[in-house]
């Protein structure tokens, strides 16, 4: 099945912007939420317009944001204070980008894990917990650094331990997205989410930079530590609606069929392939700019803030740009406009000599990361449907996150080997190389433009009384019986998009075949692991989009469809 398979082929070109597609889609919602899906904005919302700060208008929404500001203020005075606790020790380059790595890795060992607890159970109860962690171990390190027990590979260790609280927390955290703000506000929240980071980079590196001169690193990791008790204080006070009373989903069950819907997704899949291309060469401007600041510049710890606040700035400034850049620019015109700014100031850092014109440089790059990781992310949360949405994200997490991890220890150890410099205008030479690719790897035409909203497709199975079935039952092998009389070719490619439906919704394989005794008859055969999973494909996994797949496909025959269900022989 080519990349393009269920997606690709027919869909239409690229339009001019996501915005547009979705207040044509919000006055089909009435801008309460998706239908189906288990939690949405209170129908009282009030009706605003989908500008930069609609989101803010909704309370619980405005609350988390701010809880979320005032967090990650203190996430990036932790950063400064630990770089620039290494940026004297030997190996320095080495050791400040081992610092950011240890920060990120934790991604790639639990993400996925994250994303299936963050699906199955109560999203809200999930992170309080994961943040009451993180406010034990912030203040571990704060009390271990006052007592002046922290040596390089403690700190690395605890460092560690704060990015696996935050790599538990990142799949949930995305998800709950959807269910504070109605479809038609999710590229604006999207963009307020990243400006949040970033606000917090403009503020916490310069303030770090600022208290660093007075006071010990042990202050401002005290500091990290309080601000995450606002987090947990805003998740305790937002009054989540219950959910609808269903089976949870088996914890191992809920891993593979998370994993099967992002293996069959065309468009996620290429989303994730642009966002390794552009995170991993671009992590080594964060991975460096500790030292390009210490060695190159010359700068104290202020200026280190002050080049961090740059970028903050920049990603602002793009964030309060992005919507009206969004409705004229096509997603890949923007994606490529912006990685070519953020590229300005990664060949800065290598190249340029003057601070003042690196903060200008930075500040550009600044827009360019900003747009960029936000049109990715609100691809994904427009893309993904409820029942799989903290999985799908915990995968872009990893490629996001995992990606500039990695990116930073290599570009650590190639700054060692041949120079800060070099290794700069190397990972600016890659950044390039991966903007050109958009030539032959665009973002799909149709990700993100899809329906995403539960749709109840088929009809209730027939099950015979006298067969004893659960929901550990299985395999199920289904097979439905279409009477083509249109156009067969055509039929057949429009089946071949519902066989990867059928996958991303729950199959482990799919097959069709044709009747040798009659010509238009033809047989979709795919097989289920379970009964009950084949039940979460008829209620909970189906959307409009799979909808539409249907009606395609259906529409080459003139009579209705037959299903039978095949279960296991009982012994």
């Amino acid at each position: 099945m080519s990349e393009q398979s269920d997606e690709g082929a027919n869909a239409e070109p690229e339009g001019p912007s996501t915005s547009a597609v979705l207040r044509q889609r919000a006055s089909t919602t009435s801008g309460i939420g998706l239908r189906g899906g288990p939690h949405g904005p209170a129908a009282d919302v009030p009706e605003v317009a989908p500008g930069t700060w609609a989101p803010l208008a909704l309370s619980t929404f405005r609350w988390l944001w701010i809880a979320q500001l005032v967090s990650n203020t203190g996430t990036w005075m932790q950063t400064v204070g630990a770089q620039w606790m290494l940026v004297n020790q030997p190996n320095a380059a080495t050791l400040t980008a081992m610092a950011q790595a240890a920060s990120l890795l934790p991604v790639l060992f639990v993400s996925l894990p994250a994303g299936v607890l963050a699906d199955v159970f109560d999203r809200r109860r999930y992170l309080v917990g994961v943040f009451g962690a993180a406010v034990v171990v912030s203040g571990s390190l704060a009390a271990l650094t006052a007592a002046g027990l922290v040596t390089p590979l403690v700190l690395l260790m605890l460092t560690f331990g704060l990015g696996l609280t935050s790599a538990l927390a990142g799949p949930a955290w995305q998800a709950i997205q959807p269910e504070l703000v109605p479809p038609r506000l999710i590229p604006a929240a999207a963009g307020l989410g990243s400006m949040n980071i970033n606000i917090a980079r403009a503020i916490g590196p310069a303030v770090a930079g600022v208290l660093l001169l007075v006071v010990s690193p042990a202050v401002l990791f005290a500091i990290n530590a309080i601000s995450t008790v606002a987090v947990v204080g805003a998740l305790v006070a937002w009054r989540r609606p219950p959910e609808p009373e269903r089976d949870a989903e088996p914890l191992v069950s809920a891993l593979r069929s998370g994993s099967r819907y992002v293996v069959n997704a065309p468009g996620v899949r290429r989303v994730l392939l642009r966002v390794g291309l552009f995170v991993v060469p671009g992590s080594a401007l964060w991975a460096l700019l500790a030292v390009v600041a210490s060695e190159r510049l010359h700068l104290g710890s202020g200026g280190y803030g002050m080049l961090l606040g740059a970028l903050g700035l920049g990603a602002v400034l793009g964030a309060l740009g992005l919507s009206r850049v969004r409705d004229r620019m096509s997603r890949g015109v923007l994606l490529v406009g912006s990685s070519l700014l953020y590229a300005l100031g990664l060949a800065g850092a290598a190249l340029v000599a003057s601070t003042v014109l690196l903060v200008g440089l930075l500040v550009l790059a600044g827009v360019g990361w900003l747009v960029v990781l936000s049109t990715f992310s609100t691809t994904l949360q427009l893309t993904l449907p409820a029942w799989v949405r903290a999985r799908g994200m915990s995968t872009y997490l990893i490629v996001l996150i995992g990606g500039q991890g990695v990116g930073a220890v290599a570009w650590g150890l190639v700054a060692e080997k041949v120079g800060i410099g070099h290794a700069l205008v190397i990972a600016t030479g890659l950044l390039l190389l991966g903007v050109v690719s958009q030539a032959w790897w665009p973002l799909l035409a149709r990700t993100g433009r899809q329906d995403p909203r539960v749709d109840t497709i088929w009809p209730e199975p027939d099950v015979d009384s006298a067969i004893d079935l659960d929901l550990r039952t299985g395999p199920v092998v289904v097979e439905i019986r279409h009477v083509v009389t249109g156009d067969v070719p055509r039929f057949v490619e429009a089946a071949q998009r519902v066989g990867v439906s059928r996958k991303r919704t729950g199959a482990t394989s799919w097959a069709l075949y044709r009747d040798a005794a009659d010509a238009a008859v033809f047989v979709e055969v795919f097989v289920v692991p379970t009964w009950g999973e084949h039940l979460r494909q008829h209620h909970d996994r189906l959307t409009g989009y799979d909808r539409e797949l249907d009606v395609r496909m259906r529409a080459f025959t003139d009579q209705p469809s037959v299903i039978r269900h095949l279960v296991p022989v009982e012994d």
